[in-house]
């Protein structure tokens, strides 16, 4: 596979996370609630959520973000649910680490493998990192 082949593949796959992201609907009566604003593009996420015991069991997020920011919003929000607080931190970390060159989040955030083309673009890490940032946010409050 050719490298412009390589990109096409990937641009095709960030669109379509994009195009999908997931729990988009408010929440109703929300326990917490947290905004994070990418300061470099303005980009900005809004999430609220309720737990049960120390686990997240409802969530919303609001987005608007470059296509990157999206493509994030939509690995997290398929699997923040059922999450703690410590997975969430452990994500956050993992995801800072990757867009610097390091490995790719484990499961089951795995999917974020697709956005290490990222790394060449750290005016856009910012962005990608809002999600689960701003959902830390929230999660400490608590």
């Amino acid at each position: 596979m050719s490298d412009t082949d390589l990109f096409k593949l990937y641009a095709d796959r960030v669109l379509a996370l994009a195009a999908a992201i997931p729990h988009t609907d408010p929440l109703p009566d929300p326990a917490l609630r947290a905004t994070k604003r990418a300061p470099l593009c303005g980009s900005t996420v809004a999430v609220a959520l309720r737990l049960e015991g120390d686990r997240i069991a409802a969530f919303s997020q609001t987005v608007h973000a470059c296509a990157l920011g999206q493509a994030s919003a939509a690995i997290f929000g398929a699997q923040v649910i059922g999450r703690t607080r410590l997975e969430v931190q452990t994500l956050c970390d993992a995801l800072a680490s990757m867009l610097k060159g390091g490995p790719v989040p484990a499961a089951p955030f795995g999917d974020y493998e697709v956005l290490t083309a990222a790394r060449d673009y750290p005016n856009r890490h910012a962005s990608i990192l809002l999600a689960p940032e701003a959902t830390l946010l929230a999660l400490t409050a608590v």
